[in-house]
Parts: structure tokens; sequence; C-alpha cells
């Protein structure tokens, strides 16, 4: 049962000046995304980013959440009525905690069941093609934050 946290991880390389991208599968909803998943009982944010960067993307790394914590929230509403069903009946909405990964220059992913494609790509590029608005707003902050 989803719990109604969870996380999302900004993969970047070459100082910065890539964000890593990837496109879930067509059983998962075929759209572009970032590394995310949920947290599971009794696990903490952090260690949940670090788990699903190592299960989607192969990448052990440090995970950081910057000077301030980064989160939004969503209404569960807007997930596919079948995901829906995952979560206990009392959650309405979900929080999604932030956090930043550097990558080695040279690294590309590994991707899991979850993922068909990925993509290195600017933050710009990166904030408009990602479905939902939250998380491009996230990341938009987070980096341009950085980046400032």
């Amino acid at each position: 049962m989803r719990t109604g946290a969870e996380v999302a991880v900004f993969v970047t390389r070459r100082n910065a000046s890539e964000v890593l991208i990837v496109h879930r599968s067509p059983v998962q909803g075929g759209y572009w995304h970032v590394v995310a998943g949920g947290i599971e009982p009794g696990e903490d944010a952090a260690t949940a980013a670090r788990r699903e960067l190592h299960e989607e993307t192969g990448l052990i790394a440090a995970v950081t959440q910057g000077p301030q914590v980064l989160e939004y929230v969503y209404p569960v509403t807007e997930e596919p009525a079948d995901r829906r069903e995952q979560y206990d009946p009392s959650v309405t909405e979900v929080t999604v905690s932030c956090f930043r990964c550097d990558a080695p220059d040279d690294w590309y992913p590994t991707l899991d069941w979850e993922h068909d494609d990925y993509r290195w790509c600017a933050l710009d590029e990166a904030v408009a093609t990602l479905r939902w608005p939250g998380t491009a707003q996230a990341l938009s902050h987070m980096l341009g934050e950085e980046g400032a």
C-alpha cells in the first residue's frame, strides 16, 4: 500500500549542465519524468531517494536536499485509476521530497523495467519535457537556485 510520501531525484552531470530524464515504459504511463518513487514504511526520505536512484538507474551515489528542503504536493486524483487503488484510502495527496545527485561525467544509466529510454538535456529542455508541472517547477527551482 502506497503511503502518500514520495521522492524525486534530480540527477545531473557535467557541472550540472545536463539533467537526466527517464521515460516511463508504456505499462507505467509512457511519459518523461525524473528518478522517483514511493517512500516505503520505516524508510526516511534520503534512504528512499538513494534506493530509487539505484533501482531505477544502477547509480550508487550520495543525494542532497540543498540548503532548504524542497517539497511539493499533488492530489492523488492526478494518478491513473489503477495507481490510485494502490494508496491507502485515507491518502488524498502525495508529498514529494526532492533530492539532487551529481553523477560522473561519463556515467550512463542502466534502466530498470519501469523505464524504456532516457535523455541527458539542459535544464530548460528537461523542464519543458517533464509531464508533471510540480516536478518541473521543483527541478527548475532546485537547479536554478544552485546555478544563480
